[in-house]
């Protein structure tokens, strides 16, 4: 790679909800590209709308391309680049593979190899998949606002407008919460033909768009077709579907250059919506309309076992991969039965959303010494996604703990959801956590919350049985505050490496071989990095146990040390381990030089006010104990 001149990457990051997955991305192939040496810009596609877009100054210097994303996002503007197109995970689980392959990426030919051009490239089966996936993601990200927006509003008109009969909570006709109702309700009947809209419009872009909407209204239009209830969010789908590959079909007739600027905006829409509207309305409309009738009827038959094991299913797909496609297609499957009066399943998806994030918080906090500091902050995090109703916020624990984590989010998820069925608990809106529960939006409140609380309680217990199992058993700190001295006086380099074996006291069973190892590797080559840091190391048979020493100077006693770049040293880490423990001090010795590359992680040192505070900077950035998993390496409480 050239130095002088690092590639240029481009990346876009998009997942369906546009919260957590999209800025998770994001951040993870930033760290990447830094580690990397990549120059890289990430345009993120999240529920606030679109932010960093690339200039074509930007698009004209890049070398390469990533989409990271679940929903659909055209390559037009690529053409002529190395475009990668990718899952958003991928970018989370393997960023900087992905930067290395998005060098190697075939190059975008234009509109007709776009993601919403299927089978434009040699993709196949896999490809149309692919982009069906990424099309159904289109739609629901853009539906979900509609439904949260219509169902709190008729969550608040009911609960603070709503007057005690017989028949339950009434709002009387012509008051003010009435009138909120009615926007409610507006809101609420756009959530299949918005569905439907941008399903059509992820595969065919915007000539999809309107045909999608108008077959969307007909699919929720039973009359149409003789049907009382309608298709409801299945026809959606299929109209959406539909529309978007005739639209496409249509899209690829050749015309004259004279007809050109008309097709996409009058005869793809006019030819689409009749082609699909009518084919909905003589021949799908009805056995899909009967289907999901039957689909309902089945539904609002559930009770007792079979209420529990949907809730068990329902929920143990939800806390799976937060926010993946198994969590889309049972939030997607529990959503949209709402608007066709069932609310049943999605308080089931409510009540198991937010057992990953509440309970990975609750775990970090319970056994705060089990888990690194990024970990403990990351649980911190998770709690406030959690009361959210943001699944996500679990992610982070479950990519570094995955054996310890996913198991136990699906098996609380899974209670939660069967409990949620059980005691008939109903959600109003498509979205879960106690937030929807406190504004309202939820029946039967505190069986919500009892069913949440179980399902918590279990993941917790589960990630705390399993991380404790992986504990070590008691061993001596890697760095103690014994082996920090601030600001010493010594005379050269030799007389700081003395002082700092002394330091480390019976870790080191024979100080003057250790001395000489050091020396050795000094003569070798220096071990000062630059910035006034040298990071002096040692393996040799007089180390009884690994053990880490570092010294502060102050700028007076800053100590020559052959740097790269000439100045005195300041900082002196050495690391010294036994002959036996292979390459273990080269782990250490990477983590500690990579850290102190940044000016923010030296600059904290140099101020630190006393030894517990140095030896809290350097917990948060050795490597975990190699051989038993733990990850507490640094203890500032021993006194060796």
């Amino acid at each position: 790679m050239d130095t002088q001149n690092p590639p240029l990457i481009l990346a876009i990051t998009a997942c369906p909800t546009g919260i957590a997955h999209t800025y998770m991305a994001a951040e993870k192939l930033q760290a990447a590209a830094e580690e990397s040496g990549v120059r890289l810009k990430v345009e993120t596609h999240g529920s606030i709308g679109v932010e960093g877009t690339f200039s074509a100054a930007d698009i004209a210097a890049a070398d390469a391309v990533i989409i990271a994303a679940d929903v659909a996002i055209p390559k037009d503007r690529f053409a002529g680049k190395r475009v990668l197109a990718t899952a958003v995970d991928e970018a989370i689980k393997r960023p900087k593979e992905l930067l290395e392959r998005a060098q190697e990426a075939s190059v975008e030919r234009g509109v007709a190899a776009s993601a919403s051009d299927p089978g434009a490239s040699a993709g196949g089966a896999q490809e149309h998949l692919r982009t069906m996936y990424q099309a159904l993601m289109n739609g629901v990200s853009h539906m979900i606002p509609f439904v949260v927006t219509g169902g709190l509003l008729l969550a608040v008109a009911l609960s603070i407008g709503g007057q005690p009969t017989a028949e339950g909570l009434v709002i009387p006709e012509g008051s003010f919460w009435a009138t909120v109702e009615q926007l409610g309700s507006l809101a609420f009947s756009l959530m299949v033909p918005v569905l439907s809209a941008y399903i059509a419009a992820g595969i065919a872009q915007r000539p999809g768009l309107a045909p999608g909407f108008i077959t969307g209204l007909v699919a929720v239009t039973g009359s149409l077709y003789g049907s009382e209830a309608g298709a409801g969010f299945i026809g959606g789908i299929i109209t959406g579907i539909l529309s978007g590959y005739v639209a496409l079909g249509i899209r690829r007739i050749p015309v004259n250059r004279f007809v050109a600027p008309i097709w996409p905006i009058i005869v793809i829409p006019i030819a689409t919506s009749l082609i699909v509207g009518l084919l909905f309305i003589y021949v799908i409309g009805h056995p899909v309309a009967a289907l999901f009738e039957a689909l309902m009827s089945a539904l609002q038959g559930l009770d007792g076992g079979s209420a529990i094991i949907l809730g068990a299913v329902i929920g143990g797909m939800i806390a799976f991969d937060m926010g993946g496609p198994f969590n889309k297609t049972a939030f997607l499957f529990g959503g949209g039965l709402i608007a066709a009066g069932n609310p049943y399943p999605m308080g089931m998806a409510a009540a198991a959303i937010s057992v990953p994030p509440l309970a990975v918080g609750a775990a970090t906090l319970l056994r705060r010494r089990w888990f690194t500091p990024a970990e403990r902050e990351t649980g911190a995090a998770s709690l406030v996604m959690g009361f959210f109703g943001i699944s996500e916020g679990a992610i982070p624990l479950a990519a570094a703990r995955p054996l310890q984590v996913i198991p136990a989010n699906v098996v609380g998820g899974a209670i939660a959801g069967a409990l949620a069925g059980w005691w008939s608990v109903a959600d109003h809106v498509m979205h879960g956590g106690p937030i929807v529960a406190l504004l309202g939006a939820v029946d039967g409140v505190a069986w919500f919350f009892l069913a949440l609380t179980a399902g918590v309680a279990a993941t917790t217990a589960i990630i705390v049985i399993a991380v404790g199992v992986r504990q070590p058993k008691a061993q001596k700190a890697l760095l103690s505050e014994r082996a920090v001295l601030l600001d010493a006086h010594p005379r050269d380099r030799e007389h700081l490496l003395r002082l700092l074996i002394d330091a480390a006291g019976d870790r080191i069973a024979r100080p003057d071989q250790v001395l000489r190892a050091a020396l050795d590797r000094e003569a070798k080559s220096t071990t000062a990095v630059g910035d006034a840091v040298a990071i002096p190391h040692a393996r040799c048979a007089g180390v009884r146990e690994p053990v880490l020493a570092v010294a502060r100077l102050g700028e007076a006693e800053a100590v020559e040390w052959d740097a790269p770049d000439e100045q005195p040293v300041r900082l002196v880490f050495l690391i010294a381990v036994p002959e036996e423990a292979g390459k273990q001090h080269l782990a250490i010795l990477a983590r500690i030089a990579r850290a102190l590359t940044t000016s923010d992680f030296r600059a904290r040192l140099l101020s630190a006010e006393n030894k517990s505070e140095v030896v809290a900077h350097v917990t948060s950035v050795l490597p975990p104990n190699e051989g038993n998993g733990s990850r507490a390496l640094v203890d500032s409480g021993e006194r060796t």
